[in-house]
C-alpha cells in the first residue's frame, strides 16, 4: 500500500518535457495527471468528457474562443465537454490534469502535441 504513496513535487521533478503529461494515479476509471506547460499548445475540444485543470505554479491562461480564463497557483478551471481551447503559458507552468482514462491530449485535433500518457519513472 505505501508503494501507492505518490508526491506531487518529486513527480514534477522526474520530467522535463512541456505538453507531455505523466499519470500520477488512477481512479474510477479517471486519470490523475500532471504537465508542465510552455508555450500555447493546441486548439481542440474534447467532445465527450470534461476536463480539469489545477494549477501548482505559474500562470495557465486557457484560452476559449469567447475569452480567456486566468488561472495561478490554486486555481481549478473545469473545461465542459465539447467546449474549443487552447490552454498557453508565457512562463512555465506545472499543473494538475483530471480527465477519464483514455483521454487524449489533444482531442479531436491530432497534431505534433498529440502525447500519450506517460507513466512516472
Amino acid at each position: 500500500m505505501q508503494d501507492d504513496v505518490r508526491n506531487l513535487h518529486r513527480a514534477l521533478d522526474s520530467f522535463g518535457e512541456h505538453w507531455s503529461p505523466r499519470r500520477l494515479a488512477t481512479m474510477n476509471d479517471v486519470d490523475v495527471k500532471v504537465f508542465k506547460a510552455l508555450g500555447e499548445f493546441t486548439w481542440h475540444s474534447h467532445p465527450d468528457t470534461d476536463e480539469l485543470f489545477l494549477v501548482l505554479s505559474g500562470r495557465l491562461v486557457i484560452q476559449l474562443r469567447e475569452g480567456d480564463v486566468e488561472l495561478g497557483p490554486g486555481d481549478v478551471y473545469v473545461v465542459p465537454r465539447g467546449v474549443e481551447h487552447c490552454p498557453r503559458a508565457d512562463d512555465e507552468v506545472q499543473a494538475l490534469l483530471i480527465e477519464p482514462v483514455g483521454t487524449v491530449n489533444t482531442g479531436d485535433a491530432p497534431s505534433a502535441r498529440t502525447a500519450a500518457v506517460r507513466e512516472l519513472d
